[in-house]
C-alpha cells in the first residue's frame, strides 16, 4: 500500500467573501475571518443555516476564491482544487452507470493514482461494510449506504485534508450515529486533517476536537471551543452536556446582539 502522507496545516488569513450581483448591492457573506487548523485536527464549523459555513468550506476546497485575504495549506496558498484535499457533500453524488466498486475507484483512476488500487478500494469497502455490494449500482443502495460509498471514495486516495459539508444531515438517527462513529475511527487511523460543517451541536461535540462558531451578518468567528474528551464520546456524559450548554449560551448571546443591531 502507498505510504500515507502527513496531515496538513491550514491557515485562514483575514478572509472576506463578497458576492456581487448586477443592479443589487454587494452581499458580504464572510468578513475578516482568521484561524489556524493544526495538522490532524478535527475541526467543526458550527452555525445556523445560511451563515456562510458552506461558503467557507468551498474556499478551503479551492472551489471558490476569497475576495480578500488568503488560505494556505502547509504554507501554500490555495488557488484551486487539489488531490491532497477531498470533499464529501450533503447528498451522495455517485455516477449511476458505475458499480459501487467503480465509483470508489473513479477519482483515483482519473488522477492516474492506480498503485495497488484494487487492494485500497477493497479495503475501504470492507471498512464501510460494503463488500457485498461492490458490483451493485447506486440506485439499489439506501441513502446511508450511498453516503458510505462517497466516504470510501473520498478516503481511498488517502487525502491529507478531508472537507465534509453536513454529509449526514439527511440520514436517520441510527444510521447517522453509526457513520459518525465510522468517521471518527477512520480519522484516528488514517491521519488526515478534517474540517466538518454542521448546524447540529451534538454532532459537533461528538466529532470535533475544536469547534468554531460562526454567527452574524456578515459571518465572523463568535467563539472557539476546544473539546479534550477522549473518543468514543458519550452524549450523556455531564461534560458533553456542559459543552452543549456553553455553545447554546454563546449562540443565544450572538443572536441577541444581532437583534440589537437590527
Amino acid at each position: 500500500m502507498p505510504c500515507r502522507k502527513f496531515a496538513l496545516q491550514i491557515d485562514i488569513e483575514k478572509i472576506t467573501k463578497t458576492y456581487a450581483y448586477a443592479g443589487k448591492p454587494a452581499h458580504v457573506v464572510l468578513k475578516d475571518i482568521s484561524f489556524a487548523i493544526a495538522p490532524g485536527d478535527f475541526v467543526i464549523i458550527l452555525g445556523e443555516s445560511g451563515c456562510g459555513k458552506t461558503t467557507l468550506l468551498n474556499l478551503l476546497a479551492g472551489l471558490e476564491h476569497p475576495t480578500k485575504g488568503c488560505i494556505r495549506a502547509d504554507g501554500e496558498i490555495i488557488t484551486g482544487i487539489h488531490p491532497s484535499r477531498s470533499m464529501l457533500f450533503q447528498q451522495p453524488a455517485l455516477l449511476p452507470w458505475l458499480t459501487v466498486w467503480e465509483n470508489v475507484a473513479y477519482g483515483c483512476k482519473i488522477r492516474n493514482d492506480t498503485d495497488k488500487l484494487d487492494y485500497r478500494v477493497n479495503q475501504f469497502l470492507e471498512i464501510m461494510g460494503l463488500t457485498g455490494f461492490a458490483d451493485s449500482r447506486p440506485g439499489l443502495l439506501s441513502l446511508g449506504m450511498a453516503q458510505r460509498v462517497c466516504l470510501a471514495r473520498a478516503l481511498v486516495g488517502h487525502p491529507r485534508i478531508l472537507l465534509l459539508d453536513e454529509p449526514f444531515a439527511s440520514l436517520d438517527t441510527f444510521t447517522q450515529a453509526h457513520i459518525q462513529e465510522e468517521l471518527v475511527n477512520l480519522w484516528l487511523s488514517e491521519n488526515f486533517t478534517a474540517v466538518f460543517v454542521t448546524h447540529d451541536i451534538d454532532e459537533a461535540i461528538y466529532l470535533g476536537n475544536k469547534i468554531i462558531l460562526l454567527a452574524g451578518e456578515p459571518a465572523n468567528i463568535t467563539d472557539i471551543f476546544t473539546v479534550e474528551e477522549t473518543y468514543p464520546r458519550d452524549r450523556n456524559h455531564p461534560r458533553f452536556k456542559e459543552i452543549r450548554n456553553s455553545i447554546l449560551e454563546r449562540f443565544k448571546n450572538a443572536y441577541l446582539a444581532k437583534r440589537t443591531l437590527l
